[in-house]
């Protein structure tokens, strides 16, 4: 591990320069601080913020890195994490990438010098350097609902693909043959899954036809965009059938539909969601949906960590695939 000592050695300073330039760097000069600059940059070297903490014992912050707080599925993930690290007797750090790999490298450097005690990565958008970042420090790492199987990280995650290619099966099954797929970027895991699942379903069946419509959030109003824009068409080129990549945007789309046409669902368009969040069977066509087990999916996490933590010795590496459950509402059904 690189030392505040090899810096100095690197920069030919003491190490009393380089605290100075960490801690008051309008203090050093010009020049110095850029040898001290070009020295850290060059030997990779992180600062260890928690270091007093660590003396005195272990820290107790778990960190958990959302997708995106504003889809209420992540909110009740974080909630279900709280309530496990509560019982453990640790104390939860929420941050939310919003799907910016940059952002989220800036949070978990900044883990890396707290050295918190674990990190539970829910963002499906953490680029290879955070993770080898995270492996170098040791740090105990989870990786929920955002990746396939892992030889590195133990993880929990729902099989998206088997998730999607219900719901898409299920809307061909109810006599759709014109479906739309609508939902984010395709580079995030969970995704570019769910858009496999549809199509494997599609395939399956040579007189269905699936269209993609990609949208730049996953929210009710990308969602309230994307039905409108369906709206614009001719009647005749509007789907009959729409798997939404979440449940936000599903009620968007619902939302567009009723307010600007005269349409009905199911009858003329059926709507499937992903996610079933509380919202789902409440709204003024009770949605259908994938569901995802939130409480399992924040438990699961917090334990995983705890046993890397918590043992002397490396502990092989725990893939936990849950199986996903579809929840058939008035959205969908015709049958």
């Amino acid at each position: 591990m690189v030392s505040i000592r090899d810096v100095a050695l690197r920069a030919d300073v003491s190490i009393g320069t380089v605290s100075k330039y960490l801690n008051t760097p309008q203090r050093v000069a010009p020049d110095t601080k850029r040898r001290i600059g070009k020295a850290i940059k060059d030997l990779g070297y992180i600062r260890n913020e928690a270091a007093r903490q660590l003396r005195a014992g272990e820290s107790r912050t778990l960190a958990f890195v959302a997708l995106e707080l504003n889809n209420p599925f992540f909110g009740d993930v974080a909630d279900a994490v709280e309530r496990r690290a509560a019982q453990s007797g640790l104390f939860l750090f929420i941050v939310s990438s919003n799907g910016n790999p940059e952002r989220e490298g800036q949070y978990i450097e900044m883990f890396a010098q707290q050295r918190v005690y674990g990190v539970i990565l829910a963002s499906g958008t953490t680029r290879e350097r955070e993770l080898d970042l995270l492996l170098e420090r040791r740090i105990p790492t989870v990786l929920v609902d955002a990746y396939g199987k892992s030889d590195r990280f133990s993880s929990t995650s729902v099989d998206d693909f088997l998730g999607a290619e219900r719901a898409v099966t299920h809307l061909i099954e109810q006599g759709c043959r014109s479906i739309a797929f609508i939902g984010g970027e395709i580079q995030i895991h969970q995704i570019a899954e769910r858009l496999r699942g549809a199509r494997a379903a599609v395939d399956a069946h040579p007189e269905v036809r699936l269209e993609v419509i990609p949208t730049v959030e996953r929210s009710v109003r990308a969602g309230l965009g994307a039905g409108e824009q369906l709206l614009g068409r001719p009647r005749k080129n509007w789907p009959d059938g729409i798997f939404a990549a979440n449940d936000s945007l599903a009620m968007g789309i619902m939302q567009a539909i009723s307010v600007g046409s005269d349409a009905r669902i199911p009858e003329d368009i059926a709507i499937v969601g992903y996610d079933d969040i509380d919202y789902a069977s409440s709204a003024g066509v009770p949605l259908s949906t994938v569901r995802r087990p939130r409480e399992v999916f924040g438990r699961s996490a917090v334990d995983l960590v705890r046993d890397q933590a918590e043992s002397a010795e490396a502990l092989p590496v725990r893939s936990i695939v849950i199986q996903p459950e579809l929840i058939v509402r008035q959205s969908s059904r015709r049958i």
